[in-house]
């Protein structure tokens, strides 16, 4: 339990998954510590270091793995101020056989950088099930109101119509670029591998004599031990921090399609024509009872900002490591890294949470349909008085006048929108009002190839991408930290 008296981080306390919490944990960076030392050790023993390093090495490192003396390491790292070198001696503490070859030849930056590199790529693998896990509700959703016509909105005024489903799916189109981002970064992911204190490979190529295929081939069997096919092919004493620059990129765009959803979502909240799940007993206001205030989107947008605003500092971090490397990067690293994935986490949280159970209210839908459409109409109206011998050019005036004055009563005087019975009462236009009526009374007509669309999106790409990712899919635990 987190003490009281200190700073407790919302990420951990409230918001991110267990899974998450625990990669970017002590034990799992010290414990990869050892692992990259493990393979360091046993790749240059299979090429040929047997005259400094034994099987009984290994075995006794790997034997020893997970038993760190963590009070040990803290009191050598106050004594010495360097955190690696401290851990090397606790390693060495459990491993005499094995003390003297203990990260023989490497930097630091050989076990941070490759545990660094470790850890981002089992994260990404977590950020990516929660975007298949989004995508595969909002596909439901999406389905399931396909026809169902709604009022479209450009520049937050009533536009014409088109459908929920179709709506959503804009939603899914972007949470598969962010996928794509994902994909792309990882596929292209490697390990920095045995690069040396600036990245020459000098200490190794010294230990294999000259030999310089040993040392590239140093180099590749330890990336492949660390579970990477290749390496990074040139280094400093870091990776490059332009890598973490894409890094945050990638987490920074599924940041920003969150952001987008959860304010459209609070939009249509107000409303009251969709909104988020609400719990049986939730409170949404300590004041006003009756309000169900988009807590889950609010807190989602608030997240999301968060995470889009870290990018800056990534691009800082990368443009001012001087020449090889510089430790300017070493404190904001240790917070924004972990940060930008436990956001990433939150929000996916979140958007599975919210996008398990929305809810939809049709008949408040169709009551701003039809205070809408009679000025939706007005195109389909002129059409069909052109087919009917009328100019358009006349017909448009007439049209624009008695919108004008129906926009005025609803605007000035709060009266309903009275513009179908002012063009059936003008005898200019060639239609009575029964036909007027009868043109706008199937709000499916006005949502074009929505409904079309919806379905060929979804089964031309959005199933495809599912089916190859069905492992992935899983009832997952929609429950929330208020």
């Amino acid at each position: 339990m987190v003490p009281h008296d200190v700073y407790n981080e919302p990420l951990v306390s409230r918001y991110t998954s267990r899974e998450m919490q625990y990669l970017f944990s002590e034990e799992k960076k010290f414990t990869t510590w050892r692992k990259c030392w493990i393979a360091l050790a046993e790749a240059q023993y299979e090429l040929g270091l047997t005259d400094l390093i034994s099987q009984e090495m290994i075995d006794e490192m790997k034997n020893n793995r997970n038993t760190i003396d963590y009070e040990l390491a803290r009191v050598k790292e106050k004594e010495i101020r360097h955190d690696v070198m401290a851990h090397v001696f606790e390693f060495g503490s459990k491993c005499p056989t094995a003390e003297p070859i203990i990260h023989l030849g490497a930097t630091s930056q050989f076990v941070v950088c490759n545990t660094d590199l470790i850890i981002q790529k089992e994260a990404f693998e977590l950020i990516r099930n929660g975007l298949i896990n989004t995508i595969n509700q909002l596909a439901d959703f999406c389905f399931a109101y396909k026809a169902l016509p709604t009022l479209g909105f450009t520049h937050y005024q009533p536009a014409q119509p088109t459908t929920v489903g179709k709506r959503n799916t804009l939603y899914i189109n972007d949470l598969i670029l962010d996928l794509q981002a994902l994909d792309f970064f990882v596929d292209n992911m490697a390990a920095r591998g045995a690069k040396g204190t600036v990245g020459t490979q000098a200490t190794f190529l010294e230990l294999f004599k000259g030999d310089h295929q040993k040392v590239r081939q140093l180099d590749q069997l330890v990336a492949e031990k660390l579970g990477f096919e290749k390496s990074i092919p040139v280094t400093g004493q870091t990776y490059s921090r332009k890598l973490d620059v894409k890094l945050a990129e990638v987490l920074a765009g599924i940041g920003a399609t969150a952001h987008k959803f959860a304010v459209d979502l609070r939009l249509l909240s107000n409303l009251k024509v969709q909104e988020e799940p609400f719990a049986k007993n939730q409170t949404g206001s300590s004041a006003m009872a009756y309000k169900r205030n988009p807590m889950r989107s609010e807190r989602m947008t608030g997240l999301a900002r968060k995470l889009m605003g870290l990018v800056p500092d990534f691009s800082s971090t990368y443009a001012n490591q001087w020449f090889e490397r510089t430790l300017d990067d070493s404190a904001i690293r240790r917070m924004d890294i972990p940060q930008a994935f436990l956001l990433t986490d939150a929000i996916l949280k979140l958007l599975i949470n919210i996008t398990s159970d929305m809810v939809v209210y049709p008949e408040q839908i169709n009551k701003m349909l039809k205070a809408e459409l009679p000025f939706m109409a007005t195109e389909k109206i002129l059409m069909e008085a052109v087919e009917k011998g009328r100019s358009r050019q006349e017909m448009h005036e007439i049209v624009k006048v008695h919108s004008v004055a129906a926009g005025k009563i609803v605007k000035d005087q709060a009266g309903e929108n009275d513009l179908l019975q002012r063009l059936g009462d003008d005898d200019k236009i060639p239609f009575s009002h029964e036909e007027l009526r009868s043109m706008t009374a199937d709000f499916l007509q006005f949502t074009g190839r929505a409904e079309q669309q919806t379905e060929e999106f979804l089964n031309e790409i959005v199933i495809p991408l599912l089916e190859e990712n069905k492992d992935k899919i899983q009832t997952v635990d929609t429950s929330l930290r208020v």
